[in-house]
């Protein structure tokens, strides 16, 4: 599916689409692009350990109307604790600067990163840069301040 949105790529690493694939979307309905570990030699990750995995890539994105958020792969959390360690990775649109994935283990046993492993998925989404106008009070709302739990469980 082609949309118009083009995004520059720029290999960081020779092993990039030599070796390993560039960045692409698994199945036509993929919201994510496959990111690959762009490694020449397995990295072991003990549990609860992590370690930082580059991706081989950068990218720049057309204007600050675009982020590029980069997220866990569902597979890898469920069938090993296999997570970002801060969860969501966001790529602003002025870092130009290779795309690295700090992998974190928070499964019992460790966790071999091989070359060339699909470790993450990145989004790219549209931004909104908003304006903040400090009020002395916020327009009341059914909920108030009612937060963590206050809805149910």
């Amino acid at each position: 599916m082609d949309n118009g949105l083009q995004i520059l790529v720029k290999k960081m690493s020779p092993l990039m689409g030599e070796r390993f694939p560039m960045p692409y979307y698994a199945t036509s309905g993929a919201a994510g692009m496959d990111l690959c570990a762009c490694i020449e030699e397995p990295v072991l990750i003990p549990s609860g350990g992590k370690a930082r995995i580059p991706t081989g890539i950068a990218i720049q994105l057309p204007s600050p109307s675009y982020v590029a958020l980069v997220f866990p792969r569902s597979g890898l959390a469920s069938k090993y604790g296999i997570n970002l360690a801060n969860s969501v990775g966001v790529i602003d649109s002025d870092y130009t600067g290779e795309i690295q994935c700090v992998v974190v283990n928070q499964g019992e046993s460790e966790y071999e990163v091989n070359p060339g492993e699909r470790i993450a998925q990145m989004v790219i989404m549209p931004v909104i840069q908003a304006n903040l106008k400090v009020v002395e009070e916020l327009v009341p709302t059914g909920r108030g301040t009612g937060g963590f739990g206050s809805t149910g469980k």
